[in-house]
């Protein structure tokens, strides 16, 4: 009976995820304020639905008493976070707001599945993070000063970033963290968010020639520390941003392809100076030459999806913690295994869904320094989504980074929460400046 339920679920789930997915884009093609609330009403019944069946499924599974309440103390979270986020902002993005629940749940229930302990951690950050970001919207409403001080950005991030270079701890052949209190964090996942405001500040002074030169200097030093400590996957995020930004505010195509061209030849340098580098494009071309070793967490990401086919195999019914840093990088492939390939392209929706919000905001921002965060956060965003979807999926050489909000990962929660609650200030002044005209 079991066996049975737990079945019928899977698919439910599928069906019901799909359902999420469609509202998430017949949410831009509404025009009426009223038929988007209710599709945004829509997507919270199918969460709690999707959420709620996810730790049925769970519990039968894995008869823990835990698991139940767990459950409960998440939907008291949601419940309170999506009320209490309306009544003290009202004019929120409520799409935002619900994409970044639903993607919330997905990460919990696959922890929760992959190891309980990292689950409660995640949600005691969550819960932090949550309440520490709270007030960013409330402060993004009312503070110009925020586009005057340049290099307080600048300098913050080249400081934070030389620290982990010099007293960094190590992991996986990279320079990443390093540890207050006994406490570790990643410094460069904040780093990305005081980059984007430091372009944002000086390109919206000038785009004189000067000023691009001055920026890119600076710009280059980021990822140059960043290569130096061998934390590649998140110089590729700046590298890519800053290009993204630096095109946004000139419009000028040379700059563009200069930057494209001078991207290609860094990673040809990385390639030949790093052996890390080397191991892992090695491993994107061939895993099965050396399937014991190094292509051993490529190829059982690529067993995980392929297993899992369309419907996946069902929660707690495959192995994914056959796969090394399962819970990190590679969750999109456990999500793949048990919940199946549609599920997960699903969540790959929900997060361009996520991104074309991004986008739509920097497109309705008037002023230029608004615009540019915008779309440079929105980059980072998407940029990160897309390189720990691309190499799980090996489309791409695997570059160690996370999937926002669904990962393990305390730095990355707090860093994405940011980063969304920075988007819903802007969403909130915009629909402001709107209602005072």
């Amino acid at each position: 009976m079991i066996n049975l339920i737990v079945e019928i679920s899977k698919y439910v789930m599928i069906f019901l995820m799909i359902l999420y997915a469609y509202l998430n884009f017949r949410f831009f093609g509404v025009k009426d304020e009223e038929k988007q609330n209710r599709i945004c009403v829509e997507q919270n019944f199918l969460m709690f639905v999707i959420h709620f069946l996810a730790y049925l499924t769970l519990y039968l599974k894995l008869e823990d008493g835990q698991i139940l309440m767990f459950y409960w103390i998440q939907v008291f979270f949601f419940l309170a976070y999506l009320i209490l986020s309306r009544v003290f902002y009202r004019n929120i993005s409520r799409l935002l707001l619900n994409n970044m629940c639903m993607l919330l749940c997905v990460g919990f229930v696959m922890l929760t599945r992959l190891d309980p302990d990292r689950a409660f951690r995640q949600f005691a950050i969550v819960f932090v993070s949550a309440l520490v970001t709270w007030i960013i919207p409330f402060i993004i409403d009312r503070t110009w000063q925020l586009a005057r001080i340049p290099w307080v950005y600048g300098g913050i991030g080249l400081l934070l970033l030389l620290i982990v270079y010099v007293r960094g701890i190590t992991s996986y052949g990279a320079q990443l963290s390093i540890s207050i209190g006994g406490i570790g964090f990643q410094p460069s996942e904040f780093v990305k968010i005081s980059f984007v405001f430091f372009i944002a500040t000086m390109f919206y002074h000038s785009v004189e020639f000067k000023t691009v030169a001055v920026t890119t200097a600076i710009a280059a030093v980021h990822v140059l520390i960043l290569v130096a400590s061998k934390d590649l996957g998140s110089a590729l995020i700046f590298f890519i941003t800053y290009v993204f930004m630096l095109f946004i505010a000139t419009s000028n195509c040379f700059y563009l392809a200069s930057g494209l061209a001078g991207g290609s030849i860094a990673a040809f340098l990385a390639y030949k100076l790093f052996p890390h580098v080397q191991v892992r494009v090695s491993a994107w071309l061939d895993p099965w030459s050396d399937v014991e070793n190094k292509g051993y967490q490529i190829a059982q990401s690529l067993f995980a999806i392929g297993t899992g086919g369309w419907f996946g195999l069902g929660l707690c019914q495959g192995i994914p913690n056959k796969i090394p840093v399962v819970e990190k990088d590679f969750i999109f492939a456990a999500i793949s295994e048990e919940m199946g390939g549609i599920f997960a392209i699903c969540v790959v929706f929900i997060c361009l869904g996520c991104f074309l919000q991004f986008m739509m905001v920097a497109v309705r921002m008037q002023a230029v320094f608004y615009k540019l965060i915008a779309a440079g956060l929105g980059c980072v965003y998407i940029v990160q989504v897309l390189l720990t979807v691309g190499g799980v999926v090996k489309f791409i050489p695997l570059t160690g980074v996370t999937l926002p909000l669904v990962s393990y990962g305390g730095s990355s929660v707090m860093s994405t929460f940011i980063i969304f609650q920075v988007i819903q200030g802007l969403y909130v002044l915009k629909k402001n400046e709107e209602e005072e005209e």
